[in-house]
């Protein structure tokens, strides 16, 4: 076991014949040589092993609404205790949460946690479920499997806010634990992926397809729309197209607004118009559930019946309005069962963002 000193033995990689060590997390297959770390920053070769650098180690910890993750089919209402570490293994340069997720600075890790005495704070914080978000729990894949173990043994669900970018054996295994997912599919071209992330498209897409096909993960998509980038009419359309070929009508999706941040400062903030007009296009598409985000509207965030159109969830950002969807998941007035994961409804957690020290005294 970890002494929660961050150094922690790594999985998935294998030694290469001139002397290096290959990561096989995700796609990146970083080479290392003893002492290099991969693009992440937190995946390091240290002797003749890979070690996670920050397992135990959180940039701190919020209770949030889960609307805010963005998922709003997966127990509405309910609190969600989050965390991150540092790192990630996209290089955006539109990176919305660019202070954690390229911190170099392990200093910014604040709270010390060990997988139970994360499930024990969400018990004692009356939270459904444990988010890893931030940064990208894939880097810190680890941590984040062995607390959604201790997760489970509380009754505690798991949720993972993640770019979707892993290879296919540590997919198994880290969806094998996790309860939903949203997944960043962040355009529709493999050059925008390329120039903007230093990725690529495809394994984003066997990610999703993996996920709603092979495994019982409740997932959401999110598409962050960057005016001149990728929020062109003809990229929305084949973006969605392929949600509703691969992975059926019932899916949601998140249409979000970009804000200039990092390195991407020359585009201008994305009309609402912009995030209204994709959300027409999807439901156009037969995508049943199609939202906005990072804005104030109650049209694009109510979750409505697919087949009579009574307004189900009434949401403005991430605070609901109104609920009419039974315990069950079925429309309260034509009984037609909604997509998601539901149960009863007591009232929401609210749009507020609680700060949780789980280590006062570190």
């Amino acid at each position: 076991m970890s002494d929660l000193s961050g150094h922690y033995p790594g999985r998935w990689w294998h030694s290469l014949p001139d002397g290096r060590i290959q990561c096989d997390l995700c796609p990146r297959d970083c080479k290392l040589r003893d002492g290099q770390r991969g693009a992440c920053f937190v995946r390091m070769r240290e002797g003749e092993q890979m070690v996670l650098t920050t397992y135990g180690r959180s940039s701190g910890f919020c209770i949030d609404p889960i609307e805010k993750k963005p998922l709003n089919h997966f127990y509405p209402g309910s609190s969600v205790l989050s965390f991150g570490t540092a790192g990630c293994n996209l290089a955006c340069k539109f990176c919305q949460n660019w202070d954690i997720s390229k911190s170099r600075d392990m200093d910014r890790l604040m709270d010390q946690a060990s997988p139970e005495q994360i499930a024990l704070a969400a018990e004692r914080s009356g939270c459904a479920s444990v988010a890893f978000t931030y940064n990208d729990p894939v880097i810190f894949a680890e941590y984040a499997i062995d607390t959604a173990q201790a997760c489970h043994e509380h009754g505690i669900r798991t949720v993972a806010v993640t770019s979707g970018y892993i290879h296919a054996e540590p997919r198994r295994e880290f969806y094998a634990v996790m309860d939903a997912a949203n997944v960043d599919l962040k355009a529709f071209t493999d050059d925008f992926y390329f120039k903007l992330t230093g990725a690529h498209l495809q394994p984003v897409l066997d990610t999703l397809v993996y996920l709603h096909h092979e495994t019982d993960v409740w997932t959401e998509i999110t598409t962050l729309l960057i005016p001149g980038y990728n929020d062109s009419k003809a990229e929305i359309e084949a973006l969605c197209n392929w949600v509703r070929n691969e992975l059926g009508p019932d899916v949601p999706i998140h249409f979000t607004a970009f804000h200039p941040d990092f390195k991407l400062l020359d585009a201008p903030p994305t009309p609402p118009a912009t995030l209204t007009l994709a959300r027409q296009i999807a439901r156009a598409h037969g995508l049943r559930y199609a939202y906005t985000g990072n804005v104030h509207d109650a049209e694009g965030g109510t979750t409505f019946c697919p087949n009579c159109g009574e307004a189900l969830i009434k949401r403005d950002w991430h605070r609901i309005l109104d609920y009419q969807v039974t315990d069950d998941g079925h429309c309260s007035h034509c009984n037609t069962p909604i997509a998601g994961r539901f149960g009863h409804y007591s009232g929401a957690f609210g749009q507020r963002r609680i700060p949780v020290r789980l280590n006062p005294a570190h």
